[in-house]
């Protein structure tokens, strides 16, 4: 199997979908990101824009919040139910490592309908 290699913030930065799979492996996947402000989601690093993430037993349950920004990494344990929340201005630039792979390989969801609709299929 082939590995990914390249400037992860650069693609980050760059990309204007919603999520856009970058590489899937057997027990892992990495996934890049942009949330249009006032809108949340699931994710892992930032790097541009600040947000709120959330986490707890579920979404009733939040007993974890914390403002996040550039640079800030979020590691969220199997069976948590976790959001961000885009708390600024601009898009949240976010990349993601999914374990095990969530999306199929070369998965691309312009906005966040576009995920919403591929989730319930």
């Amino acid at each position: 199997m082939t590995g990914w290699v390249g400037d992860i913030e650069r693609e980050t930065i760059e990309n204007e979908t919603f999520r856009t799979v970058m590489w899937t492996g057997d027990h892992s996947q990495l996934t890049v990101m942009s949330i249009p402000a006032g809108d949340d989601n699931q994710l892992l690093r930032i790097e541009r824009g600040s947000g709120r993430v959330e986490m707890g037993p579920s979404e009733n349950e939040v007993d974890f919040t914390k403002d996040v920004a550039d640079d800030w990494a979020i590691v969220i344990p199997a069976g948590v139910w976790h959001n961000v929340v885009n708390t600024g201005d601009g898009e949240l630039k976010v990349y993601s490592i999914y374990s095990p792979a969530e999306h199929p390989p070369g998965t691309v969801h312009a906005t966040k309908a576009d995920a919403e609709a591929a989730e319930h299929h």
